[in-house]
């Protein structure tokens, strides 16, 4: 019983931990290196859109992107596509580092990185596709 409750107390300490670093944090921080990742990221975009557009790539559930259905994608342009998702996710993951530590607090990285997975959801155009409890969903 000692175990279940410190283990219930753990958990809810971890969800009120998460929802005070979203609410504290300043998500909109820019410092020199979150402007240049996100001119990274920008670039990159124009590359990327069709993919989600075709579904070949999704948002997931932690904040970074996948290849969903590699075959909508040409074989020739296949590795072309796993590089552009590597370099996004690469941004996206020193993005979340860097808003982190522009707050003064880089122990939040993983909680920022939550709250940007939802905020990308919810911007997702229609159509594209993200991770749902249970797999893959379109939006």
């Amino acid at each position: 019983m000692k175990k279940i409750l410190l283990s219930l107390l753990l958990l809810l300490s971890t969800v009120f931990a998460s929802q005070f670093v979203a609410a504290a944090a300043d998500l909109e921080v820019n410092t020199p290196a979150i402007s240049a990742i996100k001119g990274s990221m920008q670039a990159r975009h124009g590359q990327l859109g069709a993919h989600y557009a075709s579904g070949a790539i999704g948002l997931t559930k932690d904040g970074l992107i996948a290849v969903r259905d590699a075959n909508v994608v040409p074989l020739k342009d296949r590795a072309a596509l796993n590089s552009a998702v590597a370099a996004e996710n690469a941004d996206r993951a020193n993005l979340y580092k860097e808003i982190a530590t522009a707050n003064g607090h880089p122990e939040w990285q993983l909680e920022i990185q939550s709250t940007f997975a939802g905020r990308w959801i919810d911007k997702a155009q229609g159509g594209w596709y993200y991770q749902g409890a249970s797999g893959w969903v379109q939006k």
